[in-house]
């Protein structure tokens, strides 16, 4: 029996282009020379294609593709994905939640804790020897029965939640309407949360209606005791408000796994003690990855079979 035709629109993990060459006739857009030109002849073949939050889905692609029913993406985030345009072309957007939800939570404790007990910096202090020439390092702080404030409760957010009581922590969380089937607290007003809390760890979908939603007004009421996490996207943030205050040490510390201009970090966190910085690895482990490609396929699979 013939294959399916799937186009391959950016990279993939090579264990996911395996399996979905197991099952389909892949074709790599990336790898060609003429990507342009190969569409212009070929795009009627394809009704599925696969891309991931890195690639991403835009109108422009969509037009290119006049046969394409199913995309099936590599990735829980949505907002490189043009959903809305996708849907005016019966289109289906398919990603890969809860899967990930777990380890993406561990990142998000993980950073937390590394930032507050000063991890990093004080590898860097044994590392440098500092440490038998005599010197103390500073104190670092505990997060035990510490307000922390999550901005976002989705899927994601709730496991953070659940673990954060497990270091006996107090959570609050901050989202445009108020969740009834929570019992923390929540605050409409996000400056009057970071006010009142240790740290806040960002966790909310990226894209044009949570730009700059931690701003530096938030960050200043977090205060110099405090530290954020951002495990969210670069964009929910001001980043230069978060660069100047972290320099100045009104705001405390920062545990960031996400950017602005990925993979392009600023500059200036590079010299800093008081933030831990991570290449967006919320997800990165093997078996999360392994399970975000079973569902990659899974969704295609599922979709040629039931429609």
């Amino acid at each position: 029996m013939e294959k399916q035709p799937l186009l391959l629109l950016g990279p993939l993990m090579p264990y996911l282009t395996e399996e979905l060459e197991k099952r389909y006739t892949i074709e790599k857009l990336y790898e060609e020379t003429d990507a342009l030109g190969f569409l212009q002849q070929n795009a009627e073949r394809f009704r599925a294609a696969v891309t991931s939050t890195f690639t991403g889905l835009k109108a422009d692609m969509i037009d290119l593709l006049p046969a394409l029913e199913i995309v099936s993406s590599f990735g829980v985030g949505t907002d490189s994905l043009d959903i809305a345009y996708a849907e005016t072309k019966g289109i289906k957007i398919a990603n890969t939640p809860d899967v990930l939800n777990e380890d993406t939570a561990n990142m998000a404790i993980t950073l937390l804790l590394a930032a507050t007990r000063d991890i990093v910096a004080n590898d860097r202090f044994v590392r440098e020897g500092r440490w038998t020439r005599g010197e103390t390092p500073p104190l670092a702080l505990g997060i035990e029965g510490k307000k922390i404030g999550l901005v976002g409760l989705g899927r994601i957010g709730s496991v953070i939640a659940r673990k954060l009581t497990a270091f006996g922590c107090e959570v609050v969380y901050h989202t445009r309407n108020k969740k009834h089937d929570v019992s923390y607290e929540h605050y409409q007003d996000l400056v009057e949360m970071a006010r009142r809390c240790s740290a806040v760890i960002a966790i909310l979908p990226g894209g044009d209606a949570t730009k700059g939603v931690i701003s530096r007004d938030v960050l200043q009421a977090l205060g110099p005791e405090g530290t954020f996490v951002n495990i969210a996207r670069g964009t929910v943030v001001d980043e230069t408000a978060l660069v100047e205050l972290l320099q100045s040490g009104e705001l405390g510390r920062a545990g960031l796994d996400v950017f602005v201009d990925e993979p392009n970090a600023p500059e200036a966190l590079f010299a800093l003690n008081n933030v831990v910085l991570q290449p967006h690895m919320g997800s990165a482990t093997v078996e999360t990855r392994k399970a975000m490609a079973d569902r990659v396929v899974s969704n295609l699979d599922n979709y040629f079979s039931t429609k």
